[in-house]
């Protein structure tokens, strides 16, 4: 089945860079990712002192002769990465402007490619979807059959009711475990300092965390030539005003707002990434993946 979300050009353009994780990974697989725990594979990290209890086997006795000392060999175990795309689906996620994608188009196209990329080197992909009462998790999984779970999941995804990307962040963060990447999708239309917070949890879970913020370009310029009636998506409330007179107020603001979630952001060792939706997503994950080549 084709999605109107994925286009298979770019799947084969980005397919050539490599997904690599900021930090080490725990998986049940040999994979390309380095893991926190020490094993026995091809390449040599470090040699260490013999203590009583260590396998006899590990010795380097070449290291013995020169030294007339006892050392282990120890090398760095690969594993495999879990990656978890967390994608905003609240009523604010259907704004769009002009012929801009919505975000929540624009967020369906990140997962989806990202999903397929991740899979696609033999490492597993997870989907969780968020709003006030919708709660979607597909836990990960590296089989090429599991994308048409995922895939379908975002196809039939629709964006209504208020926020509850705070929960789902918090949710997300133990049902994961430890050392997975989760990114994050989502307008993040909520309290900065609850999304601190939840960024925080999800640091002490030692997640590799990436942060895609969609905004529409009407969101980020607010060019209007008339008074408008503004409408929130999410809770109704309207109110009618002239652009003109409180554009330098809702710039301010704006300027505020992305400024307290790109500090957030930071102190929680999260990457960042602002996107406009009249930005060609394949740029925006060409970006992603090739600042995390090592």
């Amino acid at each position: 089945m084709k999605y109107d979300f994925l286009d298979t050009d770019v799947l084969a353009r980005l397919g050539a860079i490599p997904l690599d994780a900021r930090q080490p990974m725990i998986g049940n697989v040999a994979g390309r990712h380095r893991s926190p725990h020490r094993g026995s594979s091809v390449e040599f990290a470090e040699y260490r002192k013999y203590v009583q209890g260590d396998d006899t086997r590990r010795l380097d006795w070449k290291a013995y002769g020169r030294s007339d000392r006892f050392y282990i060999k120890e090398f760095e175990a690969d594993t495999n990465l879990r990656c978890f795309s967390l994608v905003d689906s609240s009523a604010s996620m259907a704004f769009q402007s002009g012929e801009n994608p919505s975000k929540l188009r624009y967020a369906q196209s990140l997962a989806a490619t990202l999903s397929y990329l991740v899979v696609d080197q033999g490492d597993a992909a997870a989907l969780t979807c968020s709003a006030e009462k919708t709660f979607i998790d597909i836990p990960p999984a590296r089989r090429a059959s599991h994308l048409q779970n995922i895939f379908e999941t975002l196809n039939n995804l629709e964006a209504k009711g208020e926020t509850g990307l705070i929960e789902s962040m918090n949710i997300l963060a133990e049902r994961a475990g430890t050392r997975a990447l989760t990114v994050i999708i989502s307008d993040f239309f909520t309290d900065t300092a609850e999304l601190a917070d939840a960024l925080q949890h999800l640091r002490y879970r030692k997640h590799d965390v990436a942060v895609f913020h969609l905004l529409d370009p009407q969101e980020l310029d607010f060019k209007f030539s008339r008074p408008h009636r503004f409408v929130d998506l999410e809770d109704g409330t309207a109110i009618v005003a002239e652009p003109n007179l409180i554009a330098d107020e809702y710039h301010a603001a704006l300027a505020t707002f992305l400024k307290e979630v790109e500090t957030a952001c930071f102190d929680a060792n999260a990457g960042y990434t602002l996107v406009r939706t009249d930005t060609p997503y394949e740029d925006v994950l060409r970006e992603f993946l090739t600042s995390r080549l090592k």
